[in-house]
């Protein structure tokens, strides 16, 4: 069973920097896609970045291109966003998600993915 754990979320101030970690396990995520989305109460899902196992591709959504980065850790089975320069409107819950294919990435930003974590809050005021 996949079971995807998000870490990292916090109280940051305007331009600061936060790293996002999603934790994999049950699962070897070659082939994987995973995608990190962000939700605010009151208004739909949306997907920020993805990463593809299978071919390394990258995805960042128009609103954070320049300022979030995705990578990944084969070996820690983990992928991380590294948040920079953020701004109140980036407050959220910042979901990980993941499909087991990996061809997933970019249009499961848009679609879904199979696999969901639990959220990490982050928070950015002043």
């Amino acid at each position: 069973q996949v079971q995807l754990v998000e870490s990292g979320g916090g109280l940051v101030q305007p331009g600061g920097s936060l790293r996002l970690s999603c934790a994999a396990s049950g699962v070897t995520l070659d082939y994987y896609a995973i995608g990190w989305f962000r939700q605010v109460p009151g208004k739909e899902r949306e997907g920020v970045s993805c990463v593809s196992f299978k071919d390394g591709r990258t995805y960042v959504t128009d609103s954070v291109k320049g300022r979030f980065t995705i990578s990944r850790d084969n070996a820690k089975n983990t992928v991380y966003l590294q948040m920079n320069g953020l701004k109140p409107k980036d407050t959220a819950t910042y979901y990980c998600a993941a499909d087991p294919d990996g061809n997933t990435c970019p249009r499961g930003l848009y679609r879904g993915m199979d696999y969901w974590g639990k959220g990490t809050l982050v928070t950015v005021s002043s």
